[in-house]
């Protein structure tokens, strides 16, 4: 009877199995929604800011940035952004005097010709083959932490964005206090974890020869994890930031108009010419090269890796196009940025079909409501736009973690610490290039000096005296 029962083979009857291939997960229409306002948190401050301070015209950047987007998510199939240009911001509103309009679109439009030059003739493609993946990474990662440490600004004190400048510190209560930017990053964590969940192989094998208490366990977590993360958390804190901004201010109802502003084509003279592009232009063009193409495409490849990475001279060429058509009518300067793909992931979008959604609601919002709009974005919860930039930075920033050896990660790590202190992507870059190929020089054969030849010659000499 012994003998009987080991000959019988186990058979064991999977009772669940969950696996699937990354970024392959078929996502609901409410997770790619939910995934479409996951870069607003960089997007609202800057366009209320050139708005009041720089006279940009809501309704034409709306309504512009919004066929970007449709174009984007139709041409690339991923939820790839639209993003102000944000060096040109930076000094539009920081510097005096402000930059005009005009001297903004002619910023951009420098900006954009360069780009379309670059991806034109092949030069884009070409330094993406060749610039080693560490430095890349020290880019994406300085660019993830600055995001975080500005979300982190956001909730712990008001802003005074003509200046970029935090104020005084945030108060505990109220419709834009600290307690509500607390409860929205619980709210997110909850249900979207570490936004690792639907994102790697996950297996749930469960058979008869596991104990029924730990299986039950087992399938409790799985289903507790799957509702999770079909909750569209991102889209719902951003909902609640909308309702509140009427709360603070029901005068804005009295404000709103209803229709677009008349969209004209901006007189750019040749002074606007020399001023957007020696004081703006400038330093854009390599924050736009790498952060704009170079990390976008390589961060497509590490969120989608069974889809095809995206193409680094269209995405350059992308950039061109969109300024060519939108600068000349008074439309914000914008690319696409690794940190508004990171945090559109994150939030679950997996499509084009997320920023398809962001676009036909911008779209909406700029032709029903125009310039009018400004007068809600200006109560938003700025705490609750820090939230937001937070889990973004983070998302991107996390894009790093793949450096294998200590060599990667000290050619990664010194080009971020160098772009954050020097508040410059393109010094770091530098710093990053220069450092990797010193380290390759010191490794490097050299033989052909005579060098190679020499040193052995005198080891052996040296052992040979050491030997009495």
């Amino acid at each position: 009877m012994e003998e009987q029962r080991q000959q019988t083979p186990t058979i064991t009857t999977p009772l669940v199995h969950y696996n699937h291939r990354p970024g392959r997960r078929k996502h609901s229409l409410v997770s790619e929604l939910s995934g479409a306002v996951g870069d607003l948190g960089t997007f609202i401050p800057i366009v209320l800011t050139l708005t009041l301070f720089s006279n940009l015209d809501l309704s034409t950047t709306l309504i512009f940035t919004s066929l970007y987007n449709i174009a984007t998510g139709l041409l690339f199939g991923l939820p790839v952004p639209v993003q102000p240009m944000k060096s040109i911001a930076a000094v539009a509103v920081s510097e005096s005097p402000h930059l005009t309009t005009s001297q903004i679109a002619a910023a951009g439009l420098c900006t954009a010709a360069t780009l379309f030059l670059l991806g034109l003739t092949g030069l884009m493609s070409f330094f993406y083959r060749f610039i080693p993946l560490p430095v890349v990474r020290g880019v994406q990662l300085s660019q993830g932490l600055s995001f975080a440490f500005t979300a982190i600004k956001y909730v712990r004190f008001n802003q005074d964005f003509a200046t970029s400048k935090s104020t005084s510190s945030r108060p505990w209560l109220g419709l834009d206090g600290l307690l509500l930017a607390l409860a929205a990053i619980l709210f997110l964590v909850l249900s979207t974890g570490s936004g690792d969940y639907g994102t790697h192989n996950q297996e749930f094998d469960i058979d008869n020869t596991d104990d029924v208490n730990n299986s039950g366990r087992r399938l409790r977590l799985h289903t507790r994890l799957r509702i999770l993360s079909a909750i569209p958390a991102a889209l719902i804190v951003f909902l609640l930031g909308l309702i509140l901004c009427f709360i603070r201010d029901p005068t804005i109802f009295n404000d709103l108009r209803f229709g677009p502003s008349e969209i004209s084509v901006l007189k750019i003279t040749w002074d606007d010419w020399k001023v957007g592009f020696l004081r703006a232009a400038i330093p854009q063009i390599p924050l736009s090269v790498l952060n704009s193409v170079i990390a976008v495409c390589k961060l497509s490849g590490d969120l989608f890796p069974d889809r095809e990475e995206l193409s680094a001279t269209k995405v350059s060429i992308s950039v061109g196009v969109m300024n060519f058509v939108g600068c000349w009518f008074g439309a914000m300067p914008v690319c696409h940025g690794a940190g508004g793909l990171a945090g559109q992931y994150r939030f679950g979008a997996r499509s084009g079909m997320a920023v398809v959604f962001l676009g036909l609601g911008k779209l909406a919002i700029g032709l029903v409501f125009g310039n009018s709009f400004v007068r809600i974005l200006g109560q938003f919860p700025i705490g609750i736009l820090g939230v937001l930039l937070l889990f973004a930075g983070i998302e991107l920033a996390m894009a790093s973690r793949d450096m294998n050896t200590k060599e990667e990660s000290f050619v990664m790590l010194v080009c971020a610490a160098v772009s954050l202190t020097g508040s410059s992507a393109a010094l770091g870059f530098c710093c990053g290039i220069l450092l990797f190929l010193l380290l390759k020089l010191r490794s490097m054969e050299c033989s052909r000096f005579g060098v190679s030849k020499f040193w052995s010659k005198s080891s052996a000499e040296d052992m040979d005296d050491s030997v009495p």
